[in-house]
């Protein structure tokens, strides 16, 4: 996605090639009956009055803070299994994904974890059989480890005796994906038409884009390998670490245990709320 880096002159030359591919749905009536034409019509939105190549809601705020970051992750919102990866701007999340704004490994393992999809499958809700991350009541109700909240800087966190453990436990495990997702013997990394965007990495003959294209993470995850599950062990290991938990602690322990620091913390910003109040008066 790189409509909003478009120009104005660049989107006119590209508009009869890009406005040609959907050309059915200017002929095909909604559940209402009504057509393209009279829902612009009705909504007010034209090509002349809306810049067309760019997102109908662009997210300045999110923006801003993605575009210094070399990398960002996301998640699904809705997803059969709770994967989070990495995006680097000037690429753009659609819609149907959360958007951490974090480049640090720390970060990433500390939601990529089974501890935090525990939290997400009893706090999210449901897409018929599908889980939903909702972020205000999974991410932002979600105890991190003390010392490694969102809210503490990283160079702090990284203080914490478990940091480097599970960075390094994070960096791997994604390494150990993209590199099934992307062998080096199968693709050819080639340069992006726009420039700014990071390299394609290509199929390198028809054989090999028979076989990338069965190579998806819903795939890899429906059937994990040992070295996948292997290496999820070692980022669950070090983040029951941070908790000074057992690596085999058991769900209903973790939910347990999770809730009592989720309540904990919330007193405590009630109390610190309270105290603000009382001096105010």
């Amino acid at each position: 996605m790189y409509g909003s880096l478009i120009s104005p002159l660049d989107a006119r030359g590209k508009r009869p090639r890009f406005m040609s591919c959907p050309a059915h749905l200017s002929t095909t009536p909604d559940e209402n009956g009504k057509l393209l034409e009279t829902l612009r019509k009705e909504s007010g939105s034209s090509s002349e009055s809306y810049p067309w190549w760019q997102p109908w809601r662009p997210r300045p705020d999110m923006r801003s803070r993605i575009e210094r970051l070399s990398r960002y992750i996301v998640t699904p919102e809705t997803a059969q299994h709770r994967l989070f990866v990495w995006l680097s701007y000037p690429v753009l999340p659609d819609k149907n994904l959360i958007v951490v704004p974090r480049e640090d490994d720390l970060m990433f393992g500390l939601l990529h974890n089974r501890f935090h999809e525990l939290w997400a499958l009893r706090k999210g809700s449901d897409l018929e059989d599908r889980p939903r991350y909702t972020h205000t009541s999974t991410f932002a109700t979600f105890p991190f480890p003390a010392g490694m909240t969102p809210d503490v800087p990283l160079s702090e966190a990284r203080a914490h005796p478990s940091a480097e453990r599970i960075e390094q436990a994070a960096r791997r495990l994604n390494e150990l994906r993209v590199a099934w997702l992307y062998p080096e013997n199968r693709v050819t990394r080639t340069a992006e038409v726009v420039s700014g965007f990071p390299a394609r990495a290509l199929p390198n003959g028809p054989d090999a884009a028979r076989e990338l294209s069965s190579r998806t993470l819903t795939a890899l995850y429906n059937e994990p390998p040992a070295w996948l599950v292997s290496a999820h062990a070692e980022l669950d290991a070090a983040v029951a670490g941070a908790y000074q938990w057992a690596a085999d602690i058991s769900e209903t322990e973790v939910l347990s245990e999770l809730f009592r620091l989720n309540q904990e913390r919330a007193g405590r910003q009630v109390d610190r709320v309270n105290a603000i109040n009382a001096a105010r008066d």
